[in-house]
């Protein structure tokens, strides 16, 4: 079997564009570089370099060659890594980005338990309600809860979230109770600034779907904004039950038009692609998705 460092050699000089930088790339002179090629070449019986003082490029032999070193390159890289990750533990920064409020009902409680699981782990978790874009702002992966649009990102169901229409039991008995769709054009209706359907409310009951168009006193891009209001006997809110579980719970809110549903939200975890994931970024993944398919159920 012929030396596969010479496939390597010529490989790093057509990469880097330069005998030298080949060679401080790989560790060794010059020198010795230019002999692996000359003797690949050899061997091959083809000019694979065409050489000048100012400039190397490819005959059409070495660019065909070419292209199958890198190929061979990648893979013996990728099995590198595959290794590495079998055999490694979650370890270093991990990058997070995630809604405001699902942030910090859901993401922030998680934080301590998984840290606890996987102390070599460091979490930087910005939370924000815009869809950021996470290759350019450097993120290893973030939580949506949206339709995602397609693109070449890689996505993972964590989890569905149902919704829910509420409001205090002050403000139905001052307002009366709806009891269908279109009763909420009567009703003062919060609404969340980034719902896909803006200002209409999207509804399914037994009669088919309802678009029922609402207006209100207060739009805000918060959910806790919103609920805050909706406590304050302001109005009827529509928002993800996780939002408003404990509330529910405790009674100073209750649900209406529960026999009509509205569209249930997925909660994605979505990362740049790659053949092989970190650990510690799988490790975040599969952590969350345990911990949210149990919350949601809930």
């Amino acid at each position: 079997m012929e030396d596969v460092g010479l496939y390597f050699a010529f490989a790093e000089v057509v990469r880097t564009g330069s005998f030298t930088a080949a060679a401080r790339s790989l560790g060794v002179s010059k020198a010795t570089v230019s002999k692996q090629v000359m003797h690949l070449e050899e061997t091959l019986g083809v000019r694979l370099l065409h050489r000048t003082t100012r400039k190397l490029s490819l005959s059409a032999e070495g660019e065909a060659l070419y292209v199958r070193c890198r190929r061979m390159a990648d893979e013996l890289e990728a099995a590198k890594a595959e290794v590495l990750r079998l055999r490694g533990k979650p370890r270093g920064r991990l990058r997070v980005s995630a809604p405001m409020t699902f942030g910090l009902l859901h993401v922030v409680p998680a934080v301590p338990e998984f840290l606890e699981r996987y102390p070599e782990v460091t979490l930087d978790l910005q939370l924000d309600d815009r869809m950021v874009d996470i290759v350019e702002h450097g993120f290893d992966v973030s939580i949506r809860i949206a339709q995602l649009p397609d693109s070449s990102l890689i996505a993972r169901k964590l989890a569905i979230a149902r919704r829910v229409v509420c409001a205090t039991p002050e403000y139905l008995k001052r307002h009366g109770t709806p009891r269908g769709p279109e009763d909420l054009r009567q009703h003062r209706c919060v609404q969340y600034a980034y719902l896909s359907t803006g200002a209409t409310w999207r509804l399914r009951g037994a009669e088919g779907e309802f678009l029922v168009p609402v207006a209100g006193p207060l739009q805000a891009n918060s959910s806790l904004a919103l609920k805050t209001a909706v406590l304050a006997h302001i109005g009827l809110g529509q928002f993800p039950r996780f939002v408003v579980s404990e509330e529910l719970r405790s009674g100073r809110l209750v649900t209406v038009l529960d026999e009509y549903a509205l569209p249930d939200m997925t909660i994605w975890a979505v990362h740049a692609p790659g053949r092989i994931v970190a650990p510690k970024l799988r490790a975040w993944i599969d952590f969350l998705a345990r911990r949210f398919a149990r919350e949601m159920a809930g």
